[in-house]
């Protein structure tokens, strides 16, 4: 966020902030028949550290899981909350439960079940604009009802990106939709975002504490699902009848180049990977007949024979090219245009055949370098049949400050020669393994375990199965058992751990710890208040300065004063800051407080005018988006999100 946006946000915020409580206090000193709370130095402290909550998350002068840590140091030591409740969060069931969620998404990822769905979906979706857009948006929003929509929303972007090129969509219009519908698809079911995975704890705390005055149930898995869905079909209309005036007509910063950009200066002559097509007359020819590298200093990377319907990622310079097959080619576009003109391939607009199979998520270039040990130092190419062996295709060849593309099989190999590889990242993994190379970046890709697809479903469909309640369950005395939201999906997790779809450590890695620690430290915070009587004496300030207004009028106030702390804090800390204050706010207005709470978590995910979510914020730069596109774009997305959200519940709650 920018300076200006910044000091903006903060201006309006210590405005209504200082409005509210100035409000309060004014009509609290005038008569104490109207608030009969008064005002505590402990509820002075508990503002003044929002406040600088507040402004930390503003300015960034920590980050943001740092600010959690500060909360469980400094609440215990100002004396608001003893040392266990500080550190209480760590163990809630609602940080547990993000942890379990973040496991098994990972393991559906490893397992390339995400990938499949991708797959499956963009071929449904054609050429089509809108189709393509609306396809992608439903997708990222159902998996974002089961996962964290930011996992979503990296695992779908390259195929976007992707599927923009191919069809010369500008990525523009695609990014947008899926990341809103990626962030309104949490709100779909209880476990779909962080804001209503902490509901359940909140209310349960506030009636632990009981300073309500009632008992609120909690909310079941599909409570809110009829707003989700509402919310998400008119997200996507939204973008149907008004994308075309609303996002930015760019192409976005679109990464097509196949090289990393630390090689491009020294591999010029390298730029992407082509597709051509062997014309009906070309006969038969064996690779290395044709010359390719040493005319035109191309490479052929894959041939796909359309009568076995066979791809070879690796062809060996035996490999006959045939009159109608497809090849595939990397090299500098020149290069490729001069190579097809003279043998009479066409030259086609864009990867079709090998456009999954060699898409960044799949295949890459890599520089690689003969160390004195390696088993290849005086030894060909051709000799260890590296491409046979390896299915890795060698490139260029680089030594003592130059590079050649010529007879690079035939050269013996010294230490310290540089090779210049492509292939699918499966084999670079592999080839990593074998220590006979050295990679100068970072192999990208991972491994899949494809063989583990179905165990990973079964794990997520049990752990699915517990939270809705199916199946009798009882403890060891023969009593009907009730487990948490926490206990259904850690044994999710666990089963993909036990049934080894992850290992312990990849588990460990895929948790976002930043978010743990931030959710672990702000739910001490929202205690706090509820604790020292903060809560319920802003609810009193709030509905004595707007009076007796009716129920729907005062959830709109809710979702409104929700949207606007969320786009200042974060969509966490806006739901444990604002869910006991609302709900407090709510009794004293005979108001449902189950429904307002829902409320608030629900307004949480109403973030689209600026890039403060991390969705927005992540598909940004690749989008090209500027914050003035998001405040086009998510202004009227604001707005409508409320008034579907308002209507939903006047008609149905």
């Amino acid at each position: 966020m920018d300076k200006r946006n910044r000091f903006l946000l903060t201006g309006l915020g210590i405005f209504l902030f200082t409005f509210l409580i100035g409000c309060g206090t004014s009509l609290a000193m005038e008569s104490t028949a109207t608030s009969e709370i008064p005002f505590t130095p402990q509820m002075g402290i508990v503002m003044a550290v929002l406040v600088v909550v507040i402004l930390m998350f503003i300015f960034e002068w920590v980050r943001v899981d740092v600010v959690g840590w500060l909360m469980m140091v400094t609440l215990p030591i100002l004396g608001v909350v003893t040392p266990q409740e500080a550190i209480s969060g760590l163990s809630s069931n609602a940080v547990v439960s993000i942890i379990a969620v973040i496991i098994i998404g990972a393991g559906l990822d490893k397992t390339g079940c995400m990938n499949l769905l991708a797959r499956k979906i963009l071929t449904i979706a054609g050429k089509a604009e809108i189709r393509i857009m609306t396809l992608i948006s439903l997708t990222v929003a159902f998996i974002s009802s089961f996962m964290q929509n930011i996992g979503a929303v990296a695992l779908f972007m390259p195929a976007a990106i992707r599927i923009g090129k191919q069809t010369g969509i500008p990525i523009t219009r695609i990014l947008m939709p899926m990341g809103f519908c990626a962030i309104i698809g949490g709100t779909i079911t209880l476990v779909g975002a962080s804001p209503t995975i902490l509901l359940n704890d909140l209310i349960e705390q506030s009636n632990e504490l009981g300073l309500l005055g009632v008992q609120i149930e909690p909310l079941g898995l599909f409570t809110q699902t009829p707003i989700g869905i509402a919310l998400v079909c008119s997200a996507i209309l939204y973008f149907i009848f008004l994308g075309k005036f609303i996002l930015p007509k760019g192409n976005g910063q679109q990464d097509t180049k196949l090289l990393p950009a630390s090689l491009v200066d020294t591999y010029q002559e390298i730029a992407s990977v082509f597709e051509l097509e062997v014309p009906e007359d070309f006969g038969s020819f064996k690779l290395n007949e044709l010359h390719v590298r040493s005319r035109y200093h191309v490479s052929i990377v894959g041939v796909y024979i359309p009568d076995s319907n066979y791809k070879n990622f690796a062809p060996t310079k035996d490999e006959l090219i045939q009159s109608g097959e497809t090849i595939a080619m990397v090299g500098n576009l020149e290069h490729i245009k001069t190579c097809a003109t003279e043998l009479g391939f066409t030259l086609k607009d864009d990867l079709e055949i090998f456009a999954e199979d060699f898409s960044p998520n799949n295949a890459g270039i890599i520089q690689s370098i003969i160390t004195p040990r390696s088993e290849l130092a005086g030894k060909t190419l051709g000799d260890v049949h590296f491409r046979k062996t390896h299915h890795l295709i060698p490139v260029v060849l680089c030594r003592d400050g130059s590079c050649q593309f010529r007879n690079i099989t035939e050269v013996k190999l010294k230490a310290g020669d540089a090779l210049l590889l492509f292939g699918r990242w499966q084999y670079f993994h592999a080839l990593r393994k074998s220590q006979i190379l050295v990679f100068t970046t970072k192999v990208s890709g991972e491994l899949l375990r494809e063989e583990k697809a179905a165990t990973a479903v079964i794990w997520l469909l049990i752990a699915i199965g517990l939270v809705l309640g199916f199946g009798p369950l009882t403890n060891l005395l023969g009593h009907p058992t009730k487990l948490s939201l926490s206990v259904c999906l850690l044994t999710g997790a666990l089963g993909m751990i036990l049934s080894k779809v992850l290992s312990v450590d990849e588990a460990y890695q895929s948790v976002d710890w930043m978010t743990v620690f931030l959710l672990g430290g702000l739910i001490p915070l929202g205690l706090a208040f509820q604790k020292t009587g903060a809560a319920e004496w802003i609810a009193n300030s709030i509905m004595n300065t707007i009076g007796s207004v009716p129920d729907i009028v005062f959830l709109l106030v809710v979702g409104l004063l929700t949207s606007f702390f969320t786009l200042v804090v974060s969509n966490v800390g806006a739901t444990v800051l604002l869910v006991p204050l609302c709900m407090s706010m709510a009794v004293q207005t005979g108001a449902d407080p189950r429904i307002t709470a829902m409320v608030v978590a629900l307004a949480a995910s109403n973030t689209f005018i600026l890039p403060t979510h991390q969705v927005n914020a992540l598909i940004m730069r690749p989008g090209g988006y500027k914050t003035i596109d998001y405040t086009r774009a998510g202004a009227g997305m604001t707005i409508l999100f409320l008034t579907v959200l308002i209507g939903m519940l006047y008609i149905f709650y």
